[in-house]
């Protein structure tokens, strides 16, 4: 995705709570801007994560340069496509 990267990994433990963790590197801008880029990342996990994420997984998402440029709408389908892509990965 243009705005982050998800990664997704199951952890193999018998409980169902999602774990969720958030990155912005020096590379994305400086402090204020990695720091709007964090809010953003979570208040979109927020929003989707409790009816698109994965049970029992950990999620990761990762800031990339831009990301804030990205109307907020736009990142929410995004997120809402990576969610399904990683879904299916895991299922297989």
């Amino acid at each position: 995705m243009p705005g982050f990267v998800l990664l997704v990994r199951q952890r193999g433990d018998a409980d169902d709570a999602m774990g969720i963790g958030y990155t912005v590197s020096k590379k994305v801008g400086n402090a204020v801007t990695r720091n709007r880029m964090k809010r953003r990342l979570r208040e979109l996990c927020r929003a989707a994560l409790p009816e698109s994420g994965i049970s029992g997984a950990d999620h990761v998402l990762i800031g990339r340069p831009g990301g804030n440029d990205i109307v907020f709408a736009e990142l929410g389908e995004q997120l809402d496509s990576a969610l399904t892509r990683a879904a299916k990965k895991l299922a297989r």
